[in-house]
């Protein structure tokens, strides 16, 4: 398994493309977190499933599918929903029940007080993982402090600064578990010491390994200061979809770059050839040269090599002064990011 220097290894070289110039807290209380979804299916009124519109606050998104499952009389795996979201918030999600009989059911009366729901209606079809455009954050962080030479021009700055040129697209370390346990386990399963029998923790531990040689990948760009521009044998994602192309570097791929039509990527490692070629395929390489047991353990489950964006774009980002030391945060992300990766370029909490 990962030992403690490999834990702080992964610290050391998540770096950040500028350091943070202030200290605070973060999630002080629920509602200085909050989430709301935003959808990519509208339910159209009728069909065998009904969906509900929950806010919840303080608890975690299964644990509310299952008491929804309890409430409904149906199976678990009856009730889905399109994404997880942070049990230390207030967030706003769609959950879907299978119920094709017009079965009235009081939902409010057995649930607690900190779930609470906002709309009920029918669909044709059950929400999926994953049907998610995004999500839309308002984030409160409070008991602010300038740090590294920071001051209020200089916040607002960088402010602008991340509006105008995104931040690193990391994994948030809780991809990886408390103390990197799903990393651990990932290790421990690819070396033959167990095997996860449940199917979503097989996944989960799959996405940990993937994600790790994917921070490192980018980690290497940002020490190059390259994360947000092209280098020789990148392969590019549009900003609006997840197709990516290869390319050579003329002023067309320079300027769409900058303008962030495109974005750089780096290998979600699976089976197959990497895509990138010449600059870009030597850091992979490199990086994957002391991930292999990491690769060999992805390719043996028929993982598909895939590609992420290097940046994520945030042109929506604004702030707000509560007082002199509370700075409120809005801000929308794409689905699969994490708000995270956006505010540890701005303070360390």
């Amino acid at each position: 398994m990962p030992s403690t220097e490999t834990t702080h290894r992964y610290r050391d070289t998540f770096q950040h493309a500028s350091p943070a110039l202030l200290s605070g807290k973060l999630r002080t209380k629920n509602e200085d977190f909050i989430v709301d979804e935003i959808p990519t299916v509208t339910p159209v009124g009728s069909g065998e499933h009904i969906w509900l519109k929950i806010k919840k606050s303080g608890e975690n998104t299964d644990w509310v599918a299952g008491m929804l499952a309890r409430i409904a009389g149906v199976k678990r795996r009856d009730v889905s929903y399109a994404g997880m979201k942070d049990k230390n918030a207030v967030t706003t999600q769609w959950f879907s029940i299978y119920l094709p009989r017009k079965t009235s059911l009081n939902w409010q009366a057995d649930l607690p007080d900190n779930i609470n729901i906002l709309e009920e209606t029918r669909h044709e079809r059950k929400l999926r993982l994953g049907t998610l455009q995004g999500n839309h954050f308002e984030i409160t962080l409070r008991d602010c402090e300038y740090i590294n030479g920071g001051n209020k021009e200089k916040v607002e700055q960088r402010i602008q600064d991340i509006r105008n040129t995104g931040v690193p697209n990391y994994f948030g370390e809780q991809r990886f578990g408390r103390d990197f346990n799903n990393l651990k386990k990932a290790e421990a399963w690819f070396a033959g010491e167990f095997h996860p029998k449940k199917r979503n923790l097989q996944g989960i531990f799959l996405s940990s390994a993937r994600s790790w040689i994917f921070n490192q990948i980018l980690s290497q760009r940002v020490q190059q200061g390259n994360w947000n521009q092209a280098i020789k044998g990148d392969v590019f994602m549009f900003d609006t979809s997840r197709s990516w192309f290869t390319s050579a570097l003329d002023n067309s791929i320079l300027q769409r770059v900058k303008n962030h039509e495109i974005h750089p990527t780096a290998a979600l490692w699976g089976q197959g050839e990497l895509a990138s070629e010449e600059d870009m395929r030597l850091i992979e390489d490199a990086v994957g040269q002391e991930n292999q047991h990491f690769i060999d353990g992805l390719c043996k489950n028929k993982l598909k090599q895939e590609r992420r964006k290097l940046r994520l774009s945030c042109h929506d980002l604004s702030y707000k002064w509560l007082n002199s030391s509370d700075l409120q945060l809005e801000f929308s992300l794409p689905s699969g990011t994490y708000a995270t990766s956006l505010l540890k370029e701005l303070i360390i909490f």
